[in-house]
C-alpha cells in the first residue's frame, strides 16, 4: 500500500515557491488534485510569510456532475483557509477532439484567472504515472526528442497554449510522485474525490494507454523506467539545444533577436551535424513565421529539400524557394536566408477553395 506524503516532504516540493506572491492551484475535485489543494495549504500554513493560495476549478460544462464537484471544491477549500474561484468554459464545444480543445480551453482560462488574481504560477497536480502515459501517447504519435523528454518541472505556459495571452509559469511538483500515494494522502486526511468517467472512457487515447500500462510493467517498462527515459532525453535535449545556439551565434552572428531575416553561411550550415542543423532551422522558421508552431515532419521535409539542394549544386546551390509556417527559406550562392514570407494574395470571388495541404504540393 502506498505511503501518503508527509507534511516535511510537501515542504521539500512546494519550497522553490515559498517567495511566490500568489499561486493558482488548479484544482479539478479529482484525487490528484483534491490532494495537491490538501497538501499546498497545509504548506502554506507553516509559513509566517509565503503565497497568497487560489484555488481555481474549471467547470466545462460537458458532464452534469461538473458544476456540483466544483461546488465540493469550494466547500473544501473554505474549511482549508484557502481561496476559491470557479470559472465556466462557455460557447460551442467541438464535436471531435474535445480532450486537446477542452485542455487548451483549461489552460487559457487558468491564465486569466492567475493574471487576475496577481499570480505569476499555476500549479497542476500532474504525477509520475501521468509523465509516463504522456511520453507513451508521444511515442505512439511518433514525437522526437523533444516530445519524448516528457513533461518538465516548471514550463512556459505560452510554450504549451502560444494563445494563453498570459506571463505565467506552469508548475508540476509531483511529477516525480506516483498517483498512488496522492490517492493515501486524500484517504489519509478522510477526504472525499470527485471521478471523473472521461478518465476511464476507451474513446480517448489516454484511457486505452492507461489500461494496458499494467501489462508493460510487467515486462519492466513501468512509470518509473518511462520517467527514467525522459530524464535522459531532457539532458540530451539541453545539450543540443546547446549546440544550436553555439551553431547559430558561429554562422549567423550579426542577427538580433528581433522579426527580421536571418541569414546563415551556407557552408557551414551544410557542415553541421543532422540533428543541430534542423533545430537552428527549426528555430529560425519559428523566429521569423506568423503561423504558428512548426510542425516537426514538415520540418523535416524541408530540411531535407535543403540537403537535396546541398547536394545538386548546379551553380553554387542554385536557387532555392520554399515556404514554411510563414517564413520563406532561400538558399542562394554563400547564403541560407530565413524571413517572413510575402502576404498571400487574396482569391477572386469564385475561385476554387484549395486545402492547405495540396497547396503545399
Amino acid at each position: 500500500m502506498a505511503d501518503p506524503i508527509s507534511s516535511a516532504e510537501a515542504a521539500h516540493l512546494f519550497a522553490d515557491l515559498a517567495a511566490c506572491p500568489a499561486l493558482v492551484l488548479a484544482v479539478s475535485g479529482g484525487p490528484d488534485s483534491t490532494a495537491l489543494l490538501v497538501l499546498a495549504a497545509r504548506w502554506r500554513a507553516t509559513l509566517r510569510s509565503g503565497p497568497t493560495l487560489i484555488a481555481v476549478t474549471i467547470d466545462h460544462g460537458l458532464r452534469s456532475a461538473s458544476a456540483r464537484e466544483a461546488e465540493a471544491v469550494k466547500r473544501l477549500a473554505g474549511t482549508l483557509g484557502v481561496r476559491h474561484r470557479t470559472v465556466r468554459w462557455t460557447g460551442k464545444k467541438p464535436t471531435t477532439g474535445i480532450q486537446a480543445v477542452a485542455r487548451a480551453a483549461r489552460y487559457r482560462l487558468l491564465a486569466t484567472a492567475a493574471a487576475k488574481s496577481g499570480a505569476r504560477h499555476i500549479v497542476t497536480a500532474h504525477t509520475l504515472d501521468d509523465q509516463a502515459e504522456t511520453i507513451l501517447f508521444r511515442m505512439a504519435r511518433g514525437s522526437g526528442p523533444a516530445g519524448l523528454a516528457g513533461m518538465a518541472r516548471q514550463t512556459h505556459l505560452a510554450a504549451i497554449v502560444p494563445d494563453c495571452g498570459a506571463d505565467v509559469q506552469l508548475v508540476r511538483p509531483f511529477l516525480d510522485i506516483a498517483k498512488a500515494r496522492l490517492i493515501a494522502t486524500v484517504k489519509a486526511a478522510r477526504i472525499r474525490f470527485a471521478h471523473d468517467p472521461s478518465n476511464r472512457d476507451p474513446r480517448f487515447a489516454r484511457p486505452r494507454l492507461r489500461k494496458i500500462m499494467p501489462l508493460l510493467a510487467t515486462e519492466g517498462l513501468d512509470a518509473d523506467r518511462l520517467a527514467l527515459l525522459a530524464r535522459r532525453i531532457a539532458r540530451a535535449e539541453a545539450a543540443l539545444d546547446r549546440a544550436v545556439t553555439d551553431a547559430q551565434d558561429r554562422l549567423s552572428p550579426h542577427n538580433g533577436s528581433n522579426s527580421g531575416p536571418i541569414m546563415l553561411d551556407a557552408d557551414g550550415f551544410a557542415a553541421l551535424a543532422a540533428e543541430v542543423a534542423l533545430r537552428l532551422l527549426g528555430r529560425a522558421v519559428g523566429r521569423v513565421g506568423d503561423e504558428g508552431p512548426v510542425e516537426l515532419g514538415k520540418l523535416e521535409a524541408l530540411f531535407d529539400a535543403i540537403c537535396e539542394a546541398f547536394r545538386r549544386r548546379p551553380s553554387r546551390y542554385g536557387q532555392f524557394r520554399r515556404t514554411l509556417a510563414g517564413a520563406l527559406v532561400t538558399l542562394d550562392k554563400d547564403q541560407l536566408t530565413v524571413e517572413r514570407a510575402p502576404a498571400r494574395r487574396s482569391k477572386p470571388a469564385g475561385a476554387r477553395k484549395v486545402s492547405p495541404r495540396r497547396a503545399l504540393r
